[in-house]
Formats: structure tokens, C-alpha cells, sequence
């Protein structure tokens, strides 16, 4: 996913487990539990680079939020 410095993310679990959105490095986003089927925002990080973020309740899901 790309986006630019500071936008608002929306992110729409569309599961019935809850999951998150956690940055890997210093946590610069969280988006805590997201029950199924609920929706949320966070704000990008300000600085650009590439960030890897994973779903705290199931490892194995993995992405990478581009800021450009």
C-alpha cells in the first residue's frame, strides 16, 4: 500500500477474527483490535520510507505501508 506523509488510512476488516494494523518498527502506527466486520483510521507516519507492519494476533499476516 502507498500513501502520502500523514494521510488518514482506513482500514475495513472485512473477517469476522479481529486483527490489527502494527507497525513493526517503534509502533509509529497501531490500529489495536479491530472486532470483525469494524472499521478504523490511523495516520500515516509524516516521514517517508517504507514500513512493514504485521496483524499482532496472527504474525503470519504481513505488509508493507510505503510513504511517499
Amino acid at each position: 500500500m502507498q500513501v502520502r506523509p500523514g494521510t488518514k488510512v482506513t482500514v475495513v476488516n472485512q473477517d469476522s477474527d479481529a486483527h490489527t494494523v502494527t507497525a513493526t518498527e517503534d509502533k509509529v502506527f497501531d490500529t489495536g483490535n479491530i472486532t470483525g466486520g469494524a472499521t478504523t483510521t490511523f495516520t500515516a507516519p509524516s516521514t517517508p520510507g517504507s514500513y512493514s507492519y504485521l496483524c499482532t494476533l496472527h504474525p503470519n499476516m504481513k505488509g508493507t505501508l510505503t510513504v511517499t
